[in-house]
C-alpha cells in the first residue's frame, strides 16, 4: 500500500447468518481512500454503508477479504486502540449520558492512563473550542445540549487524539437546515486546517455536494462507481438516477455548478 492510500479494501465479503438464512451484503467489494480526501459513501438502505465504517474501525470483521487502514489490518488497529489513529463520529453522537461535556471529550485520553490530568483537561478544552463551543459549556450534561451541540461534542471527542482518519456516520442527520449548514462549514474548516482524511456516510445531498472530493456508490453488493460528483452523476445506474437526478437532487446538484473544484 503506497503512502497516499489511507484505506484499502480488497475482495471484501460481508455476510450475516448461516445456512439458508445467510444474507450476503457485500461481495468482492473493492475501495481505496486517498490521503487528504473526503470520500462519501452513498447507497440505498441495507447496502451496508455503516458496516463498512465499522469494518474500517476494526469493530466488525468481514467474512472474506482484506481491510487495511493506515498501513495495517483494521482488525489489528481495533485491538491496539483505534482512537489514536481513527476518529469516529456516530450518527446520534453516542455521548455518555452520565459524563459532562468535557469528560466525554477527554474520555479517549483518560483511557490511555498515561497522561497527567491537567494535560488531559487542557487537550479536551482545546478541542471543545476547536468545534465552536465555549469553555462555559464544559460542565454541561448531554441532556442539556441541543442536537447541534451534541454533534460538536461528539466531533471534539473523535478528534481529541488527533487521528489522521475521521469516519462520519450521517453527520448532519437530525439537524435543521441552518444547523446542518453550520456543521458542514465546521467540517470543511477542520478538514482543511488539520489535513484530515475523511470517509463519510450520508444521504444528505447538500452535504455530499458541499464536501465530497469523491463519491463511492454502494449498490449490487459492491462499489459500482467511485469518482468525482460529476463522474458519478454521469454513470448509468437506476440508483444513481433516482438518488442524484430525481426531484430532490435537482436543487442540491446545482451546488456542483457553484463549486467547479468538485469536478
Amino acid at each position: 500500500m503506497d503512502a497516499d492510500t489511507i484505506v484499502a479494501i480488497q475482495g471484501l465479503w460481508t455476510a450475516f447468518g448461516s445456512g439458508k438464512s445467510r444474507v450476503v451484503i457485500h461481495q468482492d467489494l473493492v475501495l481505496t481512500v486517498r490521503r487528504g480526501e473526503i470520500l462519501s459513501l452513498v447507497g440505498g438502505s441495507g447496502t451496508g454503508k455503516t458496516v463498512l465504517l465499522r469494518q474500517m474501525l476494526g469493530l466488525e470483521q468481514p467474512a472474506q477479504g482484506q481491510v487495511t487502514v493506515l498501513g495495517q489490518p483494521a482488525a489489528e488497529l481495533g485491538r491496539a486502540g483505534a482512537a489514536s489513529r481513527v476518529g469516529m463520529l456516530f450518527q446520534q453522537g453516542a455521548l455518555f449520558s452520565a459524563f459532562t461535556v468535557l469528560e466525554n471529550i477527554a474520555f479517549p485520553l483518560r483511557e490511555l492512563k498515561t497522561l497527567p490530568e491537567a494535560l488531559v483537561r487542557d487537550a479536551a478544552l482545546v478541542k471543545l473550542q476547536m468545534v465552536g463551543l465555549r469553555p462555559a459549556d464544559a460542565d454541561k450534561m448531554p441532556a442539556d445540549l441541543s442536537g447541534g451541540m451534541v454533534k460538536r461534542v461528539a466531533l471534539a471527542r473523535a478528534l481529541v487524539m488527533d487521528p489522521p482518519l475521521l469516519l462520519l456516520d450521517e453527520p448532519t442527520a437530525g439537524l435543521d437546515p441552518n444547523g446542518a449548514d453550520e456543521f458542514v462549514a465546521l467540517l470543511r474548516a477542520l478538514h482543511q486546517g488539520l489535513g484530515l482524511t475523511v470517509v463519510m456516510v450520508t444521504h444528505d445531498l447538500d452535504t455530499i455536494f458541499e464536501l465530497s472530493t469523491r463519491i463511492a456508490v454502494v449498490a449490487d453488493k459492491r462499489i459500482i462507481v467511485c469518482g468525482t460528483p460529476k463522474d458519478v452523476m454521469a454513470y448509468q445506474h437506476p440508483f444513481i438516477h433516482d438518488f442524484f437526478l430525481g426531484e430532490r437532487g435537482q436543487r442540491a446538484s446545482s451546488l456542483l455548478r457553484k463549486h467547479p473544484d468538485a469536478v
